[in-house]
């Protein structure tokens, strides 16, 4: 009878990666994500800097001051889209209810 209840019971495996790769997963949002989003952030911040240094500096120079408007909208877009990044991935983290990681197990503890 043992035989027969097993048989028709649901299997279920287990698996348990590296604790050193799983902690390194667990952690890619606060290891690699966030600085990068940091990083790119403040590079779209500082080329648009230099579009509105070029445009002052240049009044004379039609050239320039289209150079710089160039570098003025490429700026803004680059940091419109790192705020967008950083908006969706958030929503994301808060929709799935996610408020920490345990590097130890892998475990992901959901808010309740």
């Amino acid at each position: 009878m043992d035989l027969l209840l097993s048989f028709f019971s649901t299997k279920i495996a287990y698996a348990a990666p590296s604790t050193s790769l799983n902690g390194f997963i667990a952690n890619v949002d606060n290891l690699i994500i966030n600085p990068l989003i940091g990083l790119l952030f403040a590079l779209a911040v500082v080329y648009f800097l230099y579009g509105v240094l070029e445009f002052i500096m240049n009044q004379e120079n039609e050239e320039k001051k289209t150079s710089g408007k160039s570098h003025m909208l490429w700026g803004v877009i680059g940091i419109t889209i790192m705020l967008g990044v950083f908006t969706i991935l958030n929503i994301v983290i808060n929709t799935f209810g996610i408020k920490g990681v345990t590097p130890e197990t892998g475990e992901v503890h959901l808010s309740e």
